[in-house]
Order: C-alpha cells, then sequence, then structure tokens
C-alpha cells in the first residue's frame, strides 16, 4: 500500500478538496508519491475528534507517514451564542491537541505532525450577514491560536500559523476569507 498522509480536523479540513483548496494543492504537489486522505468533519470541535481517533484510519495497514491537526475554530465559539455546543473550553482544547498528537504519534514516532492553527475570525464580514451577534471573535480565537502555538513547541511538532500570518497582509479580511 502507498504510503500516505491524513489531514484531520473541521470543514476547513473537509472543504479543502474544493476547487483551489489547499487539500487539493498538497495532493497535487504529492501526485504520485503520497496518497493524500482527508478527514473532515464539519462542525466538529477538539472535544468530538478524540472520538474518531480509534476508527479514523480503519482499512489501512500502515500509519500515515504525516498528519496535519487543523481544529480550533469551533471550539473558540463563544458562549452565549447559537453556536454554544461548539464551545470548548481553551484549556481542554489545548489537552484534546495534545492526546490527539500523542495518538498519531503511538501510532509511528517518526511521523511528521504538523498543527495548523485556526485562522483569524473577520468579525465585520461575519456580521455583514449574521441575524445575530457573531458567534466567534478574532480576538478569542487568538487565544485559542496562542495555546496551539505553545503546544506545538512544547511537544516538538511543527505548526503552520494562520492566525498571525494571514494578517500580516493588508486587506487580509477581503483577500483569505469568504463571505458567506
Amino acid at each position: 500500500m502507498r504510503s500516505h498522509v491524513v489531514l484531520f480536523g473541521d470543514s476547513i479540513t473537509e472543504q479543502s478538496f474544493k476547487p483551489n483548496g489547499w487539500g487539493s494543492a498538497l495532493a497535487n504537489t504529492y501526485t504520485r508519491k503520497v496518497d493524500v486522505v482527508v478527514r473532515g468533519y464539519g462542525g466538529y470541535k477538539s472535544r468530538w475528534a478524540l472520538f474518531l481517533l480509534q476508527t479514523l484510519l480503519v482499512g489501512y495497514t500502515n500509519p500515515p507517514v504525516a498528519v496535519t491537526i487543523f481544529f480550533g475554530a469551533n471550539d473558540a465559539a463563544l458562549l452565549g451564542r447559537t453556536s454554544e455546543r461548539q464551545h470548548v473550553p481553551v484549556e481542554e482544547y489545548k489537552e484534546n491537541l495534545r492526546k490527539i498528537v500523542h495518538h498519531f504519534k503511538e501510532l509511528s514516532p517518526a511521523m511528521l505532525v504538523v498543527i495548523i492553527i485556526p485562522p483569524p475570525i473577520d468579525e465585520e464580514g461575519r456580521n455583514e450577514y449574521a441575524r445575530e451577534l457573531s458567534e466567534r471573535t478574532n480576538e478569542v480565537t487568538g487565544v485559542y491560536a496562542k495555546q496551539c502555538i505553545e503546544l506545538a513547541k512544547e511537544l516538538g511538532v511543527y505548526s503552520i500559523n494562520l492566525w498571525s500570518k494571514m494578517q500580516e497582509t493588508e486587506g487580509w479580511q477581503k483577500k483569505f476569507l469568504s463571505r458567506r
């Protein structure tokens, strides 16, 4: 069986194979070298992801050579708003990510693990289309992003800091984020 890379996360991962998506770009880059396996679950948060770990790779005899872990956008949902069922306290979120990383490292200590930091929130853009108060803020998402960065350093795994990098570009809200 060919080597594979697993993209594990929420709807951002699930939708990564849409036209011009990051998952399809990755698959295109590594054509004939590795298979890219998408395990994205719309609406999921890190707490629910823990329940998937034992069945995530059913049918694969070898562990993946690499995995991306991309949760946090839903975990950072605000309490008292419509999506509060997705909220996970930041301390629990960090521990959930730790458990996910450990699970993959137990499968193969040599596996490349990359934590993808949740992207920033365009509050103005979200409020344009919302019927009520925004369910997420950039400030709160930044707190979750900081925990991801700290955890990646602590565990010695790679991270991609979308929250910071995207905001370094002028006009990032319109350039990177869809207005739906």
